[in-house]
């Protein structure tokens, strides 16, 4: 039998006797509490336990600036084709304790299978238990009881944050072996790493809600340059961290974002950005723009808006949205570069026609 038509078999039993395998992995106690910067929370998901007091050993860790009780943040990525991991596979229990746990699954399942689920279950049931396996993915003795503590099953486990319920439940695989200091088999391409790691950092990832610094604050004059920036203390980096720790294996990836630009949008036509484009790029301190100072009224600012007529009764809704550079490092130096992030504010600015006295 080739791999195809044991992962065929694997998902007709999978869908039976190990839900398990995603199921429970999947459903995270969250806690969270505030960071020492006071810029996040940190977050722990971590796997239900059953009946028999059995926890899995897959455990993702969130630190930093990150989204409360395992949420995902506010920053949207540049790249709409870019995604986190919809699920993955990871370190879930030691050979003695998955015995305990599976057999009673596969027991309870086959009471109640016919036709090919029973065939499945039974063939499943061989793989752990009599070496019965498939090209590339071998059979195992009385679950790998005699290696226990030398190794662990890894099963998949869903992204709770994946809308899609098809892809969050496409790590479908049966649990499989991976001993302590190795990598697992090659054809479960989803197993989790540091990349992937950073990818799910940067989903938690919480960015400031800084909003710009505007003169004249919040009312304005038709034709009058209003001034716009962020001071450094303000506008600033920011890190999330994810991290799994199980017996004989651990990862981490540190997400970090470093703010690069403002994009401005006046919330009407009749309106000037300077510069032309609207987006005002990071100075050489970190700053964005140029705080107003008296005696500058007839300057053009370096990042600003011109209104070209009133609000009238209402207001214009200024949308000011930061782009951030996303990079990422983790274990062993391993890093590289992730899309853009973006996140914005809209702020309410009032327009008003200058008044002239005829005399």
């Amino acid at each position: 039998m080739n791999w195809s038509q044991r992962t065929a078999l694997g998902r007709a039993s999978a869908a039976l006797a190990f839900a398990v395998a995603v199921v429970s992995l999947a459903a995270p106690a969250h806690s969270a509490e505030r960071t020492g910067n006071d810029e996040g929370a940190g977050t722990e998901q971590t796997a239900d336990s059953d009946e028999t007091g059995i926890h899995a050993a897959v455990r993702i860790e969130y630190s930093g600036s990150v989204a409360p009780n395992g949420g995902t943040g506010n920053v949207t990525s540049a790249d709409v084709n870019w995604k986190p991991p919809p699920c993955w596979y990871a370190p879930y229990l030691g050979a003695k304790d998955f015995k305990k746990k599976m057999s009673a699954d596969i027991e309870k399942a086959a009471g109640t299978a016919t036709g090919t689920a029973s065939s499945a279950i039974g063939q499943t049931k061989q793989h752990y238990e009599d070496e019965f396996g498939w090209e590339d993915h071998p059979g195992y003795k009385d679950y790998n009881v005699d290696k226990d503590g030398e190794g662990m099953f890894w099963a998949g486990v869903e992204n709770p944050n994946e809308p899609d319920i098809l892809k969050r439940g496409s790590c479908s695989e049966l649990p499989f072996w991976v001993d302590n200091g190795e990598a697992p088999p090659p054809q479960f391409e989803q197993a989790i790493d540091p990349e992937m790691l950073a990818a799910l950092a940067y989903q938690h990832m919480e960015l400031p809600d800084t909003e710009v610094t505007l003169a004249p604050d919040g009312t304005t004059k038709v034709n009058l340059p209003t001034w716009s920036w962020l001071d450094k203390a303000d506008f600033h980096e920011v890190q999330a961290t994810a991290a799994i720790n199980a017996p004989g294996f651990a990862l981490q990836a540190t997400t970090t974002a470093k703010p690069v630009s403002l994009q401005l949008k006046p919330g009407t036509d009749d309106a000037e950005t300077y510069p032309a484009s609207g987006e005002c790029t990071i100075n050489a301190d970190g700053s964005i723009g140029e705080p107003y100072a008296k005696g500058k009224a007839d300057q053009t600012p370096p990042c600003g808006i011109k209104y070209l007529r009133s609000s009238g009764n209402g207001t214009f809704d200024l949308q000011a949205t930061i782009t951030w550079d996303i990079a990422w490092t983790g274990t062993d130096g391993a890093g590289g570069d992730l899309p853009d992030g973006t996140f914005g504010t809209t702020q309410a600015v009032t327009v008003q026609e200058i008044q002239a006295v005829n005399r």
